[in-house]
C-alpha cells in the first residue's frame, strides 16, 4: 500500500524515474508474495535481490533531496530531462499557500505562470525523505 501511495504522488509530480521504479517494485512485490505463498525459491531470490536494489534506490532518493555530494534537488534527473516538473509536495505540502502570477505579455495555451509557495509546515524535500525512509524501513 505504501508503494501505491508513493506511485500516486510521483504521478502527480510527473517524476518518471520514481514512477518506473515504483512500478517495478509493485510487480516484484506481487511476485515475491506469490513465491512465498507457493514456495517458489526463484521468486523469493528475485524478491531478495530486488529488495537490496530498492533500498539502494531509496538511499539515492534521500541523498538526492538532501543534496548530498553533487546531487541537486532542482535538477531534472528524476524526470529524465523531459520536463521541468518536480515533487508534487513542493507546491501542495502541508500548510503550503500557492500563489500564481501570470507572465505579463504572454497569452495563449502555452503560457506559463510564476508560482511561489509560502508558509509550508514542512519542506517538500523532507516529505520525500520520509517517504523513502519509510520504504527502507518496510523493506528491512
Amino acid at each position: 500500500l505504501a508503494a501505491l501511495e508513493r506511485q500516486v504522488f510521483d504521478f502527480l509530480g510527473y517524476q518518471w524515474a520514481p514512477i518506473l521504479a515504483n512500478f517495478l517494485h509493485i510487480i516484484i512485490v506481487i511476485l515475491g508474495l506469490f513465491g512465498t505463498i507457493q514456495y517458489r525459491p526463484r521468486y523469493i531470490v528475485v524478491y531478495a535481490i530486488w529488495t537490496a536494489i530498492w533500498v539502494t534506490w531509496n538511499i539515492f532518493i534521500i541523498c538526492f533531496y538532501l543534496e548530498v555530494g553533487g546531487l541537486s534537488k532542482d535538477s531534472e534527473l528524476l524526470t529524465f530531462n523531459i520536463s521541468r516538473h518536480q515533487s508534487w509536495w513542493s507546491e501542495n505540502g502541508p500548510g503550503c499557500v500557492r500563489k500564481e502570477a501570470s507572465m505579463s505579455g504572454i497569452k495563449g495555451l502555452d503560457s506559463h505562470s510564476y508560482i511561489s509557495v509560502i508558509g509550508c509546515a514542512l519542506e517538500y524535500r523532507y516529505i520525500e525523505v520520509m517517504h523513502s525512509s519509510f520504504q527502507i524501513l518496510i523493506a528491512v
